[in-house]
């Protein structure tokens, strides 16, 4: 097995952490999405898990991601999400990290 089916093995080992890493925690980083969520654990608003949770097989990812650019509120308590807008993160990245959201 060459290096490269041993990396691809280890990470899908490691997980769902993996799955969010590399060019996609960029993502979120840029958008800003990890000053209120982390993968496993409620922060000022839900966990990825508990958001892909919520919404399992259900085909919602435009109305996340509608959600995501304009804010929301009351769907996971009190606090309001903040709008993100197309300047910090573009409509592909968006429908990019929504996507992989929901499929923790």
């Amino acid at each position: 097995m060459n290096v490269t089916k041993h990396l691809l093995h280890a990470t899908l080992l490691l997980g769902t952490a993996c799955a969010l890493a590399g060019p996609l925690e960029d993502l979120m980083l840029k958008g800003g999405c990890v000053a209120c969520h982390a993968t496993d654990k409620k922060m000022v608003g839900p966990s990825y898990k508990d958001i892909a949770a919520k919404y399992k097989g259900q085909d919602v990812a435009a109305k996340l991601a509608e959600k995501v650019r304009k804010g929301s509120s009351g769907v996971f308590g009190t606090v309001p999400m903040t709008p993100t807008p197309v300047t910090r993160l573009n409509d592909a990245d968006l429908k990019t990290v929504v996507e992989a959201i929901l499929k923790l």
